[in-house]
């Protein structure tokens, strides 16, 4: 196939999608297809006059601009298929604020967090920050990665926090800490894959220790009872119909006393070696090139592609 490869952007995460095009560009090549490199940063005018030269795009590209809709709109406008959530899954997966709501009104448990827009004013924040308790999260809404992520340990803190979330974004969720044991759930084809736990030797799974190789343990199968197994896959699938997502994603998730709680869900999760959706595929019996020819299956068995 002709395959246009899309990956950089100009969100935080740039770096990280490059790294993980890397490895897709010479999976797809081993496959025998033909690979194109487009940087949604420069290059969309360029595949927009070459849209007919290809069969499916590929997107390696995280965050705003990414997985929030906006390139999965424009490659919809010019008729090329492409792999994982639409436009409105995109969107509604990466606010974080939302997609809380819809895990709620699937059944699904999530710590407690409420959304702040960058007008509101700082005692109204402190005030919900009492109410929660420390430790608590402060996060911008539609960053990925744990990018502008803070562990609030103290009241002393939280104004620096609410900050440097602000910097990523027009809005901000504060939510209770959870401390437990971190699951990963993926999905591909509309079934759970293995689940991951992450061992962080950090003390918190943050955006150095997520891409820094060496800095956490993935243990796949994770170890734990079949019933809790079950649990961690069937909220995963529950929170990937939740958003209307499609073909493949990865939910986060917190174990404490035997309770899940859902944290966020991933629609296009990472490529690089130490990407948590292809060790689970991985497991299940996929190797790299499988995954990356089955979800250019998907993308073409229902795509957008015009004629």
């Amino acid at each position: 196939m002709r395959v246009a490869l899309l990956a950089g952007g100009t969100s935080s995460e740039r770096e990280v999608s490059l790294k993980g095009a890397k490895a897709v560009k010479q999976a797809l090549m081993d496959l025998g297809h033909k690979v194109e490199f487009f940087d949604p940063a420069y290059d969309l005018p360029k595949l927009v006059q070459r849209a007919k030269e290809f069969d499916v795009a590929f997107l390696c590209v995280h965050g705003p601009g990414g997985e929030d809709g906006t390139l999965q709109g424009f490659l919809e406008m010019i008729g090329l298929p492409y792999q994982g959530a639409r436009v409105l899954g995109s969107a509604l997966a990466m606010h974080k604020g939302l997609s809380k709501f819809l895990y709620q009104k699937a059944g699904l448990p999530v710590p407690k967090g409420f959304l702040f827009r960058k007008i509101a004013p700082f005692k109204n924040i402190h005030k919900v920050a009492q109410t929660l308790g420390y430790p608590l999260i402060v996060k911008p809404a539609t960053q990925g990665s744990s990018v502008g992520l803070t562990l609030v340990e103290e009241e002393a803190i939280l104004k620096e926090a609410v900050e440097k979330a602000f910097e990523f974004d027009e809005e901000i969720l504060i939510e209770e800490y959870i401390k437990g044991r971190e699951l990963t759930v993926g999905i591909l084809d509309e079934k759970p894959l293995p689940v991951v736990e992450i061992l962080p030797k950090a003390k918190f799974f943050d955006y150095h220790t997520k891409y820094t190789p060496g800095m956490a343990e993935e243990i796949c199968p994770a170890n734990l009872s079949e019933e809790i197994t079950r649990k961690a896959q069937d909220y995963g699938l529950k929170a990937h119909r939740a958003l209307y997502l499609r073909h493949y994603s990865r939910t986060d998730m917190i174990l404490k006393d035997n309770e899940i709680y859902v944290l966020e869900t991933n629609t296009i999760p990472g490529m690089t070696e130490t990407s948590l959706l292809p060790l689970a595929a991985k497991v299940a019996g996929y190797s790299f090139k499988e995954l990356i020819q089955k979800l250019l299956d998907l993308a073409l068995k229902n795509g957008c592609k015009s004629s």
